[in-house]
C-alpha cells in the first residue's frame, strides 16, 4: 500500500492512502498531530568567583556640553586630578576650583584620591560636572551622607542646556531687525 507525506505544524506524520478501485475515491480518514514536547535542558549553577577588592568608585556628572568620569579611590591621600593635572592647576577661577571641592569640604573626607576626565563644554560646566560626579561617588560609597549634599543641591543634574537655533532667526530666538520700510 503507498503512503503518501503530510506537513503538519509539530511534526510529519505518514498517513494510508486508500485505493481506488473503480474511479471513486473512498474517504480518507483524518489522523490528529500531536506535538512533541521539547526535551529540557540542564541548567548548571552560576560559578561562584572570588570576591574582588573594591579599588575605586566610578560616577559621572554633566552640566551642559560637559561631561565629568570620576573616579573616588577609597585608598588615597585626598589628591584630585583633572585630566592628568592637579585641579588648582586646570580650573583657572576660584569658582571653578570651589565648586571641585565643595562636595569633599562639605562631607570632610579626606583620604580618597579623586580622578576626573572632563571633556566638552567649558570650563565652569566641567568644574560642575566634577562637583555632580563626585558627590554622586560620595553617595556611593556612604549613603549618610546624602542629606547634607541633597540640601546644598549638589546631587541635582542642572537640566538647563543652549537652545537650539530657529531657522529665520540670528540665534535661538533672536530675529533680524525690523524695518518699516
Amino acid at each position: 500500500m503507498p503512503e503518501k507525506k503530510t506537513a503538519t505544524k509539530a511534526k510529519t506524520v505518514k498517513k494510508p492512502v486508500a485505493k481506488t478501485v473503480k474511479a471513486v475515491k473512498a474517504p480518507v480518514k483524518a489522523v490528529k498531530a500531536v506535538k512533541v514536547a521539547k526535551p529540557i535542558k540542564e541548567v548548571k549553577a552560576p560559578v561562584k568567583k572570588a570576591p574582588v577588592a573594591l579599588t575605586y568608585i566610578a560616577q559621572i556628572g554633566k552640566r551642559k556640553n560637559a561631561t565629568a568620569s570620576v573616579r573616588m579611590f577609597l585608598k588615597g591621600s585626598g589628591v584630585i586630578t583633572v585630566n592628568g593635572q592637579p585641579f588648582e592647576k586646570y580650573f583657572d577661577t576660584s569658582y571653578q576650583k570651589k565648586a571641585v571641592e565643595q562636595p569633599i569640604k562639605q562631607t570632610g573626607i579626606k583620604d580618597m584620591d579623586f580622578t576626573v576626565l572632563a571633556k566638552g563644554g567649558g570650563k565652569n560646566g566641567q568644574a560642575e560636572a566634577a562637583r555632580l560626579g563626585i558627590a554622586r561617588a560620595l553617595i556611593k560609597f556612604d549613603l549618610g551622607l546624602r542629606p547634607s549634599l541633597k540640601a546644598k543641591g549638589w546631587l541635582t543634574r542642572d537640566p538647563r542646556v543652549k537652545e537650539r537655533k530657529k531657522p529665520g532667526l540670528k540665534k535661538a530666538r533672536r530675529a533680524p531687525q525690523w524695518s518699516k520700510r
